[in-house]
């Protein structure tokens, strides 16, 4: 959940009807495929993209879309309409359900949430988030699902979740930590300060920074390169990644070895070796 109160905008829930921007999987979430891209766009911007439950429910429905694609699809792009990336739970709804429901009102934590990291995280393929605006708690949480991600200018991020007395969803306190060090996401939780896009930067969560309106051209432009590269490598490189925390070194060696093994017997890798040999740009099939 997690969200900042002075973020969210005044008007309230978009729609799941198709529009322009995309083919809509539900409510607020536009999904479209180009040339081996799925762009997953949050698209409830007059509410700062605030995740009700069918929005949550959209989006789960995208991310399994494109996992279903297989091989179609070769890099995704993570992204949202409007002037605000995600301001995490919306807060109205929420209010509602601890007034109508408050045994269930968590369980979006658990039956929404947890699903929805689990499946984005599960992607093979390379993740690029691109960010405008406030990014915050929940939101933050998915941004932190991907493996890139393009930050605007202008882009701010906090936790916000201990400012209405939670603690941390969306595998924030493991994604945060592993991202800017454990001693600085207890700052973050603990204080609740906000930060912006030089901080994202210096502190490793931000691969670049661009100018504030570009975040996601520029996110497409890296999903598109993404696309054009060696995919069963990557998927690989993601794998190894979320598997080394905690693991013992020589784990972490032979898993890589066994990777590289994998990896060596593909046609990708020795049409690639054969390109370098004779100065050419190898082309990668995903076979």
């Amino acid at each position: 959940m997690g969200v900042s109160p002075s973020e969210i905008p005044h008007e309230t829930a978009g729609h799941g009807e198709t529009t322009d921007h995309g083919e809509a999987v539900g409510h607020g979430v536009a999904c479209r495929l180009q040339d081996g891209v799925a762009v997953i766009e949050l698209d409830r911007p007059e509410a700062g993209n605030a995740l009700d439950v069918t929005m949550k429910h959209g989006l789960l429905a995208a991310v399994r879309r494109v996992a279903a694609e297989g091989d179609a699809v070769r890099a995704v792009l993570l992204t949202a309409r409007g002037k605000a990336f995600c301001v995490g739970q919306d807060l109205k709804e929420h209010a509602r359900a601890l007034e109508e429901h408050p045994a269930s009102a968590f369980a979006t934590v658990t039956d929404e949430y947890n699903p929805l990291v689990l499946a984005l995280r599960a992607l093979p393929q390379p993740v690029v988030a691109a960010v405008e605006g406030a990014c915050v708690g929940a939101g933050l949480g998915l941004a932190l699902c991907a493996d890139v991600r393009v930050v605007a200018a202008g882009a701010r991020f906090a936790t916000a979740f201990t400012g209405i007395g939670l603690a941390a969803d969306t595998g924030l306190s493991a994604s945060l930590a592993e991202a800017v060090g454990p001693s600085r996401a207890a700052g973050l939780f603990l204080l609740g300060d906000r930060f912006g896009s030089d901080e994202a930067l210096e502190w490793g969560l931000a691969h670049r920074v661009v100018p504030d309106g570009t975040a996601a051209a520029e996110g497409r432009a890296l999903a598109g390169r993404l696309a054009q590269g060696p995919t069963l490598a990557y998927a690989q490189v993601k794998r190894l990644l979320r598997e080394a925390p905690g693991a013992a070194r020589a784990e972490v060696l032979d898993r890589e070895a066994a990777a590289q093994a994998a990896l060596g017997a593909t046609h990708d890798h020795r049409a690639a070796v054969r390109s370098f040999l004779d100065r050419g740009r190898p082309v990668f099939e995903g076979r």
